[in-house]
């Protein structure tokens, strides 16, 4: 626990998280595999957790069934998430675990969520392990395993597609999550919360606590639910609409030297709930693309804060993002560097390579073909002799 970090307390934990399912049975939807002759069911019943791939979209319940179906393997359950781990993480998850099988005779279960992000050498890292029995893989993803996770580690694992909710599925979390909250909702309330869900639970559940909480204790309406939707985009939309427009609202801002309406965007964005890995990653971008040479310190601020953003966490970590937005939005800008490589690999992409200059090359050619010598100040090709990509002085 960090300094000074609360602990979570249920009355403080988001509404999704206060009603994830502790028992099967309280699961809302996959009722193709959670039906008396549905796959998780007759796992669930055995007793048995192979290796699996858990894909569909988000907020549907894959991390909530990998905890429930280790539990009742009676497996240690270790959850990490391929955004923020690499191979140090796995190897200090697999000593933990052989620890366990060597001195409890207890199994292993490790939940890798977002496991897409994996690159190929972090996903081979897996396989001895898995194939050996060491642990039991449980991945999640929002991608198709058949493009996402390599064939060898796919081949050892069961691939399971979950749905998103349907309708009638939606009303009853809704249900749920108005007596967790005490709290009533009209029906074009409850209609607008089902659309705007798309079948994610999770986004449902969020979507409604906001509406509640502005509601004032007053039964829900359609208006405050328009309202609370508005207030948690990013959060609801991840993969779409509202989550590129806020971004885009920070890039363009802090681009336009806004530095007020930056922060601004980027408060949205926290508050919302995105990832504040995410956002890192864009100031670092946005750093070469837009400030580049004219402010080269641009860069080591932003990388700074996505590094701090890794080792504090959120909420403090708002501080170290709010530091970097302020210093981009306010320095001088320039995008000769943008210009200057889309530029040079324009025409690459669009004519033949042409050859490098012997003089250039880590040993001769056998036989060099005499070529009159270039002009003097370029190392260019002889075909692009005289191409000016970054003009001095940018």
């Amino acid at each position: 626990m960090r300094l000074f970090e609360q602990s979570v307390t249920p009355s403080n934990q988001p509404l999704a998280e206060r009603l994830r399912p502790t028992q099967l049975d309280e699961v809302i939807g996959q009722s193709h595999l959670l039906d008396e002759k549905g796959l998780l069911r007759r796992l669930f019943e055995a007793g048995e957790l192979p290796s699996m791939i858990l894909w569909g979209p988000p907020g549907i319940g894959k991390t909530t069934l990998a905890r429930l179906l280790a539990q009742r393997a009676r497996a240690a359950f270790e959850a990490i998430s391929a955004v923020q781990s690499g191979i140090p993480e796995l190897k200090s998850l697999l000593t933990r675990a052989s620890e366990r099988l060597a001195f409890h005779q207890q199994n292993t279960v490790i939940f890798i969520d977002e496991i897409h992000r994996f690159n190929k050498t972090q996903q081979d890292f897996l396989l001895p392990h898995v194939e050996s029995g060491r642990l039991t893989l449980l991945g999640a993803t929002t991608e198709n395993p058949g493009f996402a996770v390599i064939p060898a580690l796919r081949s050892r694992c069961i691939s399971v597609a979950l749905e998103p909710l349907g309708e009638d599925e939606l009303a009853a979390l809704i249900k749920r999550g108005l007596i967790a909250l005490e709290s009533k909702a009209d029906d074009d309330a409850v209609n607008l919360l089902k659309r705007w869900s798309q079948g994610d639970a999770r986004r449902c559940l969020n979507l409604l606590e906001w509406a509640h909480k502005l509601s004032g204790g007053e039964t829900i309406s359609a208006a405050t639910v328009a309202i609370a939707a508005d207030r948690s985009a990013v959060l609801q939309d991840r993969g779409g609409v509202h989550h590129y427009d806020t971004a885009s609202a920070l890039i363009k801002s802090m681009r336009a030297s806004d530095v007020n309406a930056a922060l601004h965007y980027l408060a949205r964005m926290l508050e919302g709930g995105e990832e504040v890995a995410f956002i890192a990653r864009r100031l670092v971008i946005f750093a070469s693309e837009d400030v580049g040479n004219a402010a080269p310190l641009g860069l080591v601020v932003a990388q700074a804060a996505a590094d701090a953003v890794r080792f504090v966490g959120m909420p403090e970590a708002a501080l170290n993002l709010s530091q970097a937005v302020s210093f981009l939005a306010c320095a001088p800008k320039s995008r000769a560097c943008t210009e200057a490589i889309n530029a040079a690999r324009a025409d690459l992409q669009n004519g033949a390579w042409p050859e490098i200059p012997d003089a250039l090359l880590n040993r001769r050619r056998p036989n060099p073909v005499d070529e009159p010598e270039q002009g003097p100040g370029t190392l260019l090709p002889k075909a692009l002799a005289g191409r000016i990509y970054y003009p001095l002085g940018e």
